[in-house]
């Protein structure tokens, strides 16, 4: 009971002041859809998009950019969004995909994917950054750091990254030594001490820079090349 009142407590309520000062529509159009990603930095695994619709009027007190949710914040909020959106959908792209076609692409492929799902085709689509391609006819805005400013982007980031955090947690059963579990694949250094010693996995992303090293190439090569042209 006390966790059906506190969802229903955190749940749409017109009158209520709307949540963290964000947004509910950009747009003059009803079925605004908002897109976000998750996943676009990790090193195995699939980029997860997520496309929303809200009702006029939701407002949720607890929602903003997943980023700033802790993981139980995040899991209160993914089964309120859920039941009360217009629509919603998921979609991913895995990693043999993402080395076929970079991370950019896969990212916004995974919205389109998304969207294409929606039992509601939208009017209008937000888009949390600044990179998007056309989808349809339907016109559309970037936004950097929408999923801050927007609801619908903010509930897109949501629900991406629970998503995609269960899809870890269920490959972290098959490869535990690389404490998926914990980390979701980003790059931490116990996830790259894990790559150095155990290889790759079927899931790794094989065009990223697994061990943190092609960086630091780089940057060496950068500063020979300052150096040599200093010398001249």
């Amino acid at each position: 009971m006390k966790e059906q009142e506190t969802l229903k407590n955190i749940s749409i309520s017109a009158q209520a002041e709307q949540s963290v000062g964000l947004k509910g529509n950009f747009s003059s159009s009803l079925y605004e859809c908002g897109c976000d990603e998750a996943g676009r930095g990790c090193l195995a695994g699939p980029v997860m998009a997520a496309a929303v619709i809200l009702p006029a009027g939701f407002d949720c007190p607890l929602l903003n950019d997943s980023k700033q949710l802790t993981e139980r914040e995040r899991e209160t909020l993914r089964p309120i969004i859920e039941e009360q959106a217009l629509a919603w959908a998921v979609a991913e792209v895995d990693n043999v995909e993402i080395d076929q076609i970079n991370i950019l692409n896969a990212s916004i492929l995974a919205m389109h994917r998304a969207m294409d799902k929606l039992s509601i085709r939208p009017e209008f689509i937000i888009v949390d950054g600044n990179r998007f391609k056309p989808y349809a006819d339907i016109p559309y805005q970037t936004i950097v750091k929408g999923d801050s400013k927007y609801l619908s982007i903010a509930a897109a980031s949501v629900l991406a990254k629970t998503h995609r955090d269960e899809i870890m947690q269920s490959l972290n059963a098959q490869f535990p030594g690389y404490d998926w579990t914990k980390n979701k694949a980003y790059p931490t250094l116990k996830h790259r001490a894990a790559i150095r010693l155990l290889g790759t996995t079927s899931y790794h992303r094989l065009t990223f820079d697994l061990l943190g090293d092609r960086k630091a190439e780089k940057k060496a090569q950068l500063l020979a090349k300052k150096k040599a042209q200093e010398q001249r």
